[in-house]
């Protein structure tokens, strides 16, 4: 089975990041997309991020129903911070039968040479990268595979986080099941 990783916080899962893991499930080689969730991402800051294991319930609650999509909570049970190599290598031990891919937005792949081991990743795996807004920045490497026509959302959860908070409507920006569940549970009031 062919898998791709989609690393995250999540913080929360936004349409955005729906839109790309249902294209990149439907539209490529893959059979499934797993979103990872991240419980801190070692180039970023931890002051807002929502409790893992709710983020990861937010998302299960959203992609139930969808066979092509799957929440992977693997990097909860490794040592913090979260090296991608890291979360790799033990999902090349647990699943030896899967050939795992990772999808990344196009930003990310500007900052990979700051990821460990990234020499390692560029050559061990295939890296399908989407497009983000003022990121027009490629690399160029057999194992990179651009992914132009993934429709591009200008959402970011920074400014759903600050919008709930501020009291404003997003629930046209979050899937409806996740969006019920960051409601129930008031999340970044």
């Amino acid at each position: 089975m062919k898998i791709g990783l989609f690393f995250g916080s999540f913080n929360p899962f936004h349409i955005g990041h729906k839109v790309v893991g249902s294209y990149v499930s439907e539209f490529t080689d893959l059979d499934q997309v797993w979103f990872v969730v991240s419980p801190q991402n070692p180039l970023k800051n931890k002051t807002t991020l929502l409790d893992q294991n709710h983020r990861v319930q937010i998302i299960r609650r959203d992609i139930e129903d969808n066979d092509s999509l799957f929440v992977s909570d693997i990097e909860l049970s490794l040592p913090i911070p979260s090296y991608t190599i890291n979360t790799l290598v033990n999902l090349k031990e647990k699943y030896s039968n899967y050939c795992f891919s990772i999808i990344m937005g196009a930003d990310n792949v500007k900052t990979l040479s700051k990821w460990k081991n990234y020499q390692e990743i560029l050559e061990d795996y295939t890296i399908y990268v989407y497009p983000r807004y003022n990121c027009d920045f490629r690399l160029e490497h057999k194992n990179i595979i651009y992914l132009n026509e993934v429709p591009m959302m200008g959402v970011s959860a920074m400014f759903i986080r600050k919008s709930i908070k501020e009291g404003k409507d997003v629930s046209s920006l979050i899937p409806p099941k996740a969006y019920g569940y960051i409601e129930e549970m008031n999340f970044y009031k």
